[in-house]
């Protein structure tokens, strides 16, 4: 390879990177929705895949809902949900370095981890 297209290569990776860096962190404040159940229980997430809201509606609980305290579930949910994810990135992340030989692969897939 010539210098001038590994200059012209090292520029469009650069590119590149600046490109991924501002459209990760336009992620942050993209958000999806899934429902289940009718819409009786809905997710919020935000394009880091983080957990960012749940609603239960209480008619899931039937006769016992005024017993519940919908809130405090739907706050522990989010919780474990967000732990639970971050426990799958870290795992990922480990896999994934053992196969790329100690390269380090957060520079590889930036914003995966």
């Amino acid at each position: 390879m010539s210098q001038g297209n590994y200059g012209d290569l090292m520029r469009q990776v650069t590119r590149m990177r600046k490109d991924m860096d501002k459209v990760q962190e336009g992620l942050k404040n993209r958000f999806v929705e899934a429902a289940a159940g009718g819409d009786l229980v809905k997710v919020t997430l935000n394009g880091h895949q983080e957990v960012v809201k749940l609603d239960v509606n209480p008619k899931v609980f039937g006769e016992v809902a005024e017993k519940v305290d919908v809130a405090l579930l739907e706050d522990l949910l989010v919780a474990a949900l967000s732990q639970g994810l971050e426990k799958s990135k870290a795992l990922m992340k480990s896999e994934l370095e053992k196969v790329a030989g100690g390269m380090g692969v957060s520079g590889l897939f930036p914003g995966l981890f």
